[in-house]
């Protein structure tokens, strides 16, 4: 871990400079070349006096330069860009050699990377910090100016964290402090995988890292993998602080002191509250009054100054969220809260003050409540530092479990009218609420309960995805709970997290956000293994609670057998209302369960602006089913643009296939392992042709897994034949038992109809993915030349060997 020590020039952890151990690395991989030009011995003598000769070389013409650049370290390449730049130099090939010399590995989705550059520096960053990259093997790593974390973490977006978070550890110490800073202006998205129980001191790393990076920086995206066995304490707390939440007080020192960040907002809102104050004058007078007209008192000073500073009405929430015993000196606070009745437990079995309570008891403590609200997203009012000693790190522990047990009657505080959240508790579900006397929702924890008003509100993510975690009943009233408010969340996916029977818990805090006037929910997706209820009145039950919702994604693997076993109180989603939605893209998975068009006629008729329609695993009972659908979709949206059938089987409905390709709307249409040909005729496959050439508005047809083989594909060739008004753009045969013959046969005729159109054809992307090309290299690398002088293809090296038996088992 020492070379990932970056955080200064010369640091711990810095390489050997490139006038040093570099040169002499150099010299070896020059001789190891032999024999060299005079240009390019002369070129590497300069590269290694850059230190005195960089501001000359950049200076340089750019046919010298070109032969410079692929000499130089990391760090001075880094530097050389804007130089590279003007002298119309592309450095790309430079970043790539770089990669393959020192990952060794071939990035995913490598067709797709744009800048080598970043992709190099970002996955450097990672690699060195947790230790599986020596900067010490290789000589272009070698400069003493370099410092691996520090130079590289301007570039880093994307980071994932796994294990016993080290490398949360790594980026809060001391001698890291300006990485971290460079980390909150460049990181956007933050990834969990495969993590492990924590011990105190590394969780307070974390609250570190998160506060810096979430709450004062740029991450916009929290996502978790693969967390078989989650640590709740954990868990809870990621989720807390992505969704802006945190307590107050001392609860967060950085080495020692209280975070720089939070105490210069702290200065400028309390600045900002003297001079709202100074412009309105004094208070009411009326409202001085009543306060006993102490005008000299200890206790009035100290309350004009919470007036002024919103000391007062932290200090009163610290005091909850504070271990009994915590030497909190608030006693102003005290003595507004001692004469509140609470019938609640702490979780330390001493007594708890109801917040709401508090808050109403004073209208000093109301006003400055209202004050510190304020829209989520936006940086807020942080640390508050309470007149006694900082708080105990066991006040970590606090925070977590307390959240989590929390009190769901606390959450919407029924005496603020400005917050607009005086309707009802939102677990008091209204008639038709899916989450209606649902156990999970209403449990109360054996422990004292507070609000999560009682901590501070900063900025919060937008994404949250969690894969693979499986989530309990009370971490689910966790995340409901902190839904409730997160107005700036834009995507939630929730995937394989074992959900059953809580997933009425989710939707209740979905409910209670969608209330809230600046929510921003657009997307969610939520998948398991089991469906605990049918799919459509799930997507009812969503749609029912959240209709400004853009994007919705349902999918199961198997169906729940005991998913007739409905929660006490709930009523059948199929019975929901369904307001008119914003929804434009619908996909639904199927656990092999019957399609009854009747069900999802509602949610088309909801869905005006329905775009994409995707229907994946489902069955259908009778054969005039699809038909239904083909003339509610018709009828009900009319600006779909796109439509998607997967694993379905629909060679007996060759007369819908084709009322679909002959639709003058849609854009793209797949049948995805429909099994399209497995009993068809060969004018079935004439009339496709036909269908689809006289088609001018489709632009995408997606064929994947349905046997095409060799004739097939080639007869699909006519479509881009001289009579043809097709404006077919992409064609996706992937999966299609085709051979390297056929192939290369579907060229030849491609080849012959763009040669009679004078080479006007708007065909232009071709994916040929697991196909049994490996069967003849030489014909296949024949026909992939010829097909690419055409259009983009995009293929694999698929061993077709593994699956052929595969194949026959199901012919």
């Amino acid at each position: 871990m020492a070379a990932a020590r970056g955080g200064g020039e010369g640091g711990v952890g810095c390489v050997p400079s490139q006038d040093g151990g570099g040169a002499a690395a150099l010299n070896g991989a020059m001789a190891a070349e032999g024999p060299r030009s005079l240009f390019a011995l002369s070129a590497a003598a300069v590269s290694r006096s850059m230190g005195a000769l960089e501001r000359d070389v950049w200076a340089l013409p750019g046919h010298l330069l070109r032969g410079l650049l692929p000499l130089l370290t990391v760090f001075r390449l880094e530097r050389a860009e804007d130089a590279a730049r003007r002298a119309g130099l592309s450095t790309q090939p430079i970043w790539r050699k770089l990669w393959d010399d020192v990952m060794k590995t071939r990035p995913p989705n490598s067709e797709n990377i744009t800048c080598w550059r970043k992709k190099f520096l970002e996955t450097f960053f990672s690699n060195v910090l947790h230790g599986v990259l020596d900067v010490s093997s290789d000589w272009r790593l070698n400069d003493h100016h370099f410092s691996p974390l520090l130079h590289s973490s301007p570039h880093v977006s994307q980071l994932t964290l796994c294990n016993m978070l080290q490398g949360a550890v790594e980026l809060t110490a001391a001698h890291n402090q300006k990485v971290l800073e460079n980390l909150a202006g460049s990181l956007r998205i933050l990834k969990f995988q495969h993590l492990l129980s924590s011990d105190r001191s590394i969780r307070r790393s974390l609250v570190l890292l998160l506060h810096r990076l979430i709450h004062h920086g740029s991450v916009s995206q929290v996502s978790m993998y693969s967390w078989p066995v989650p640590d709740t304490v954990l868990l809870v707390l990621i989720l807390s602080m992505s969704a802006g939440f945190w307590r107050s007080g001392n609860a967060l020192t950085y080495h020692g002191s209280p975070c720089g960040l939070c105490r210069e907002e702290d200065k400028a809102q309390s600045q900002e509250s003297a001079q709202e104050r100074a412009e309105r004058g004094h208070c009411d007078e009326r409202e001085w009054s009543d306060g006993e007209n102490q005008k000299g008192s200890p206790r009035a000073l100290e309350e004009a100054d919470a007036e002024v500073n919103g000391y007062r009405a932290d200090a009163c929430l610290n005091s909850v969220l504070s271990r009994p015993g915590s030497p909190l000196q608030n006693q102003a606070c005290e003595e507004a809260s001692s004469n509140v009745p609470c019938d609640h437990t702490s979780v330390q079995g001493g007594s708890s003050h109801c917040i709401s309570d508090q808050l109403s008891c004073h209208p000093v403590l109301r006003k400055t409540r209202r004050r510190l609200k304020s829209g989520v997203g936006k940086k807020r009012r942080c640390l508050r530092r309470s007149r006694g000693p900082y708080a105990d790190p066991e006040d970590l522990y606090d925070f977590v479990f307390t959240v989590a047990r929390e009190d769901n009657s606390g959450l919407l505080d029924k005496n603020s009218a400005t917050e607009g959240e005086n309707a009802e508790n939102w677990t008091s579900s209204s008639p038709g609420s899916p989450c209606t006397g649902h156990a999970g929702c209403k449990k109360r924890g054996s422990a004292g309960i507070f609000s999560l008003k009682a901590a501070h509100r900063f900025r919060s993510v937008s994404t949250l995805e969690l894969f693979s975690i499986p989530l309990t009943g009370e971490t689910c009233r966790t995340l409901s709970n902190l839904l409730s408010s997160w107005v700036s969340l834009e995507n939630l996916v929730l995937s394989y997290n074992g959900l059953g029977a809580n997933i009425f818990c989710i939707l209740s805090g979905l409910r209670a956000l969608s209330r809230h006037s600046d929510c921003h929910l657009r997307v969610v997706r939520v998948s398991d293994v089991f469906s605990h209820m049918p799919c459509m009145e799930l997507v009812r039950c969503i749609l029912s609670v959240f209709p400004q919702l853009h994007t919705l994604s349902v999918s199961f693997d198997l169906k729940n057998q005991l998913e007739g076993n409905r929660p006490e109180g709930n009523p059948s989603c199929s019975e929901a209302e369904i307001p008119e939605s914003c929804l434009e893209q619908l996909e639904i998975r199927f656990p092999r369960e019957p399609l009854h068009t009747m069900f999802l006629l509602p949610v088309l008729k909801a869905s005006k602006s329905l775009q994409q329609l995707s229907l994946d695993s489902a069955t259908l009972p009778c054969s005039q089913e699809l038909g239904l659908l083909l003339e509610a979709l018709k009828e009900c949206n009319p600006n779909l643009k796109k439509l998607s059938f997967h694993d379905m089987n629909l060679a007996e409905h060759q007369k819908e296939v084709l009322l679909l390709l002959q639709d003058p709307i849609l854009q793209e249409i797949t049948f995805s392992f429909c099994r399209l040909f497995e009993s068809s005729t060969t004018e079935f496959l004439s009339e496709i042709i036909n269908t689809v050439k006289r088609n001018s508005s489709l632009k995408s047809l997606k064929l994947p897994g349905n046997r095409l083989g060799n004739h097939r594909l080639v007869a699909l060739a006519d479509v881009f034949s001289e009579d043809s008004s097709s404006s077919l753009c992409q064609l996706d045969v992937s999966s299609n038992c085709i051979k390297p013959d056929g192939l290369l046969e579907f060229t030849k005729k491609l080849e012959g109809h763009i040669q009679q159109r004078g080479g006007q054809i708007q065909f232009t992307h071709l994916r040929l993915f697991q196909n049994w090309l490996d069967q003849d290299a030489e014909t296949a690398q024949e026909a992939l030349r010829r097909l690419k002088a055409v259009c983009s293809v995009v293929n694999d090296s698929w061993d077709s060997s593994q699956a052929f038996a595969d194949y026959i088992s199901v012919m």
